[in-house]
């Protein structure tokens, strides 16, 4: 699972060969493999382009690949630093803003839903968060205007709010909506009491409750997946899953449960054949493969297999690269946004998260994704929010939303005791593990 550069484009790859090595150190066949495929291939076939460029291009695959080896920065040189941000715009999405980073506001915001007003409500208490930054008592009268800003929002735009509930969902929705004016009273309540410490709580709950209210308005699912991939386990929706993860030799941490909320809407695929894996207890007793610090990755089943070996067909079932961009309907299949020139295209889920979730695949092959997935931890430069290098790349389909932070504390060998599925499983359509059993 070492990371590949192409010279031809700033391309990381996370493929599915198991990794051998903890911390950031290969033994001698990896060793060889690495050194061998990050050889540059710099000639310039064609003397029409422009031969400082292809330089160019090379310096930062290279620099790339040192980084995603070692799970480090290797960006040193002023020159390669130079290099890389002449290049970064002609390949990155031009930001404006700061990005998101927070797993459950880029789930809010991927949903499939268009109400302006119920947005106008979810935004100032979501800056909470930045408000909850300056020290002390004093972030409580920034959080008072947020608060105060949110229950005016919700009162003046309540009816619009309610008019974009899907039909069969409008109950639901209704009650949510009752939780949420009365969880505002209590925050303001709770800002006026100066208790700065039940402030981030209640802003978590008041969020779910925003979050529960949106995910009303998506009435069934909004597109027609590609008659090739309609046999295939889908996620029509949304699903929760709770991994336990055993964690070996951490005095401060010996076991610990990660809820990750998987985006079917966005990855019906992708997430459609992980829920299905999850069903069979595929995961169940496996081991980290992969923990350098930038990723945390598992799912190599043992013996010469890469990936789920589908007992009815004893082949490996492998399913396409997925992406789904800002503006679309539907998700692009079986290439990169690169491959289909879609430079400064946005993501719906982008590599944002401290615990992104993403398929890894074979590094020359953008529909090899099977079984192993992996967990993005660092935000470097190299992947930085919103300008990342791996969106567009690999197939994102959901972020963890609880104990996100002990990602880091997860290393080669610790073994993942369950992964069960909690809520959202009747949104699985075609799954196998049911045929198997």
């Amino acid at each position: 699972m070492a990371a590949i550069i192409s010279c031809n484009f700033v391309t990381p790859r996370l493929p599915t060969n198991r990794i051998q090595t903890t911390h950031y150190k290969c033994n001698s066949n990896n060793g060889r493999v690495l050194s061998r495929r990050l050889l540059p291939k710099c000639c310039v076939k064609n003397h029409n382009h422009n031969p400082f460029q292809k330089l160019k291009e090379c310096a930062i695959s290279i620099a790339l690949a040192a980084g995603l080896i070692t799970g480090i920065p290797a960006v040193a040189d002023a020159n390669i630093n130079a290099n890389i941000n002449m290049a970064m715009p002609d390949v990155s999405v031009l930001i404006s803003g700061p990005p998101i980073k927070d797993p459950g506001a880029l789930l809010r915001y991927a949903l499939p839903i268009d109400n302006k007003a119920v947005r106008e409500v979810q935004k100032p208490l979501e800056d909470i968060t930045d408000s909850l930054k300056i020290a002390g008592v004093k972030a409580l009268d920034p959080v008072e205007r947020n608060v105060r800003q949110a229950s005016r929002t919700l009162k003046q735009g309540k009816s619009l709010i309610v008019e974009g509930l899907a039909e069969s969902k409008k109950e639901h929705g209704m009650e949510l909506l009752q939780k949420l004016e009365a969880g505002m009273d209590e925050l303001q309540q709770i800002v006026e009491d100066r208790d700065r410490d039940a402030v981030a709580p209640k802003q978590k709950e008041l969020l779910n409750y925003v979050g529960g209210v949106e995910e009303d308005m998506v009435d069934g699912f909004p597109y027609e997946v590609p008659e090739e991939y309609q046999s295939m386990p889908l996620l029509k929706g949304r699903a929760t899953v709770d991994m336990k993860v055993k964690v070996k030799d951490n005095p401060n941490v010996d076991e610990c449960v990660f809820r990750i909320v998987l985006d079917g809407y966005n990855a019906p695929v992708t997430a459609g054949n992980f829920v299905d894996l999850v069903q069979r207890h595929f995961y169940d007793g496996m081991e980290i493969q992969r923990a350098d610090g930038f990723v945390v990755q598992t799912g190599d089943p043992e013996g010469p297999a890469e990936g789920f070996i589908d007992p009815s067909t004893e082949k490996t079932r492998t399913i396409p690269l997925e992406i789904m961009v800002e503006g679309e309907k539907s998700p692009f299949y079986g290439a990169t946004l690169e491959e289909l020139g879609l430079y400064k295209a946005q993501t719906k889920l982008p590599f944002n998260a401290f615990g992104t979730m993403a398929m890894a695949r074979d590094e020359f092959e953008d529909n090899s994704g099977s079984s192993q997935v992996f967990w993005l931890l660092k935000e470097s430069e190299l992947t930085p929010s919103n300008a990342n290098i791996l969106d567009g790349r690999y197939a994102v389909f959901g972020y963890v939303t609880e104990n996100e932070g002990l990602l880091a504390d997860v290393k080669v060998g610790d073994v993942i005791q369950s992964i069960q599925v909690v809520s959202g499983l009747e949104n699985l359509v075609n799954p196998s593990y049911k045929i198997a059993a």
